[in-house]
Parts: C-alpha cells; sequence; structure tokens
C-alpha cells in the first residue's frame, strides 16, 4: 500500500481485520488491481495490471474468492459506514436503492441457478427466459461532488437461489420480498440514528415488504411503483363509538389506470433530471390514499 494516496490507505485498512495476515497480502494485490484494472475486474486482469500476470501460485488469489473464511456480511456493514460517512450529510435521509440483478450463468455445479425472464431482451409483448443466478443489492443513492448525477453505490449483495434448488436441498423458497425485508432490517440496524428511505421497483410493491419497515423502532420509509390497478382507499374515518373493530379504511378511490385517463385528474408539469445530465418536463399528479 505504499504506493497508494495517502487518505485511501486508512479506509482499506479497516477491512484488514476481517482477513488472517496471510490472506490480507493477497487481499492487497487484488483490491489494488482491481481499482486500477480496465474494463473487467476479473483476477486475472488485477494480477496483470499489478505486474504479476506470470504469478506461478496464481490460485491463491482465486481461492480468495472461494475457500478463504472472511465474512462479506462483515465486510458490507463496513462499507456502508464508510459511505454514509463520506456521501451522507447527518441532516438529510440516508437514502438506499433496492435491486435485483440475473448473472447469466451456466453449468451442472451451479445449482442455485434458475429460469427468469430476461429484463434487457424481453418487453411487453416478447418473453426472453435465461438461465443465470439472482442477485439483491442494496446501494447507498448519494450525489457526487464531482459529478452531477447520483451514484448508486452497492454495499450489501446477497443470493437469491431458484424456486428449485431450494426444493432439491428440502429447504422453503423465499421471495424477492422476504430478501428484501431482511436487508432492509440489517440497514435500520446498522444505522439506528439514522431516517432510511429505500427506493425499489415494482417486484417490492407488496404490503408485508411496507408493514415490515413500519414495524421497526425508526420506520423507513419505502417508495416502489404501484400497480395501475392496485386497490386504493380513503383513510379510515373517526371511530363513532359503536360496537365492533373499527374500519380500517374508507371509501374506495379509482384506480391509478382510470386516474391516468380521467379528465378531472390535476395533471402539473415538473422539471425533473433525466440522463446524461439533461432534464425533462413530464406531467404529475399527487394525491394521498391507502394502499
Amino acid at each position: 500500500m505504499r504506493n497508494l494516496p495517502r487518505a485511501m490507505i486508512p479506509i482499506l485498512r479497516q477491512f484488514e481485520l476481517l482477513l488472517s495476515e496471510r490472506v490480507w497480502e493477497w487481499a492487497k494485490v487484488l483490491l489494488i488491481g482491481a481499482i486500477l484494472a480496465p474494463g473487467k475486474r476479473t483476477v486475472t486482469a488485477a494480477l496483470r495490471v499489478m505486474g504479476r500476470s506470470d504469478e506461478a501460485q496464481f490460485q491463491n488469489y482465486h481461492r480468495l474468492l472461494n475457500r478463504a473464511v472472511w465474512s462479506p456480511f462483515a465486510a458490507s456493514r463496513i462499507r456502508l459506514r464508510l459511505l454514509v460517512d463520506a456521501f451522507a450529510p447527518s441532516d438529510v435521509p440516508v437514502v438506499l436503492g433496492l435491486d435485483d440483478h440475473i448473472e447469466r450463468r451456466r453449468g451442472a455445479k451451479i445449482t442455485a441457478k434458475g429460469m427468469y425472464r430476461d429484463p434487457v431482451r424481453s418487453s411487453r409483448s416478447f418473453f426472453v427466459k435465461t438461465s443465470g443466478l439472482r442477485w439483491v443489492s442494496m446501494l447507498l443513492r448519494a450525489p457526487i461532488p464531482w459529478d452531477e448525477r447520483v451514484w448508486a453505490l452497492p454495499f450489501l449483495t446477497v443470493l437469491a437461489p431458484s424456486e428449485r434448488s431450494r426444493q432439491e436441498r428440502g429447504k422453503p423458497h423465499t421471495q424477492l420480498t422476504d430478501w428484501a425485508r431482511q436487508m432492509i432490517t440489517q440497514a435500520q440496524q446498522r444505522l439506528p440514528e439514522r431516517l432510511l428511505a429505500v427506493v425499489a421497483d415494482r417486484s417490492s410493491a407488496a404490503l408485508e415488504l411496507l408493514a415490515a419497515g413500519q414495524g421497526v423502532p425508526q420506520p423507513v420509509n419505502l417508495v416502489t411503483r404501484l400497480r395501475l390497478d392496485a386497490a386504493l382507499y380513503d383513510p379510515a374515518p373517526p371511530p363513532t363509538g359503536q360496537r365492533g373493530r373499527p374500519r380500517t379504511k374508507g371509501a374506495r378511490q379509482p384506480t391509478l389506470a382510470a386516474r391516468r385517463s380521467a379528465p378531472a385528474t390535476n395533471w402539473q408539469d415538473a422539471t425533473v433530471r433525466w440522463y446524461a445530465g439533461t432534464t425533462r418536463t413530464v406531467r404529475r399528479a399527487s394525491a394521498t390514499a391507502v394502499w
């Protein structure tokens, strides 16, 4: 590490206690090589950029990732704290992103793989399946001082095995919303003093997940996209003093699909930041409902 900038050395040192002294020497080479390597950050690319393309014991660096005993879960805890201290001021909520990703992998020894819908190649009218591993990642969404965009900085990634692989092992299948609930709980436990807001796609729009976010000591705000046919209601009316269970919801509201085409919907123009540093004018309508 003697050739690294002084500001990076104390940051990398915090991960040293996770590994043994011998394994840490291999980890330093891979870590620095991953920072310097262009393109894909593979073990081979890291060794090549570090001038160790002729390393006779190159398998030791691969064993760091598949045999060495260390805890990625503990490393994610350190990484989250470092990211929050650097990019999330204490006077604003910590905004986290939650997303799943399909890693296209084949092979008889990859037991956790499954068949999934390819989100890149598929469309509304064309369905494409792909074989691979499903990963669920949690990321810190933070504005970077030297860039005009918001970056998503991952700190925790878990493998979500397919339903078939769980059945072959005699274990119950875990839904994506269950993995998301556990990851949100972990983030809230690691940052008990901070207000958290989690941004997710439509796959996280589940009542059980929203209820879990509100059931912790410091409630977590979950921002997601609802289905257009979601059942929405007015807030529950105040108790009338009558016997029986009090009402939990009011009158039924129109669905989002009905609001979109209704002439009475109050649309307002808003300018939002778009891709590649550009802006775009969109129309929006706001209301409050119980789901």
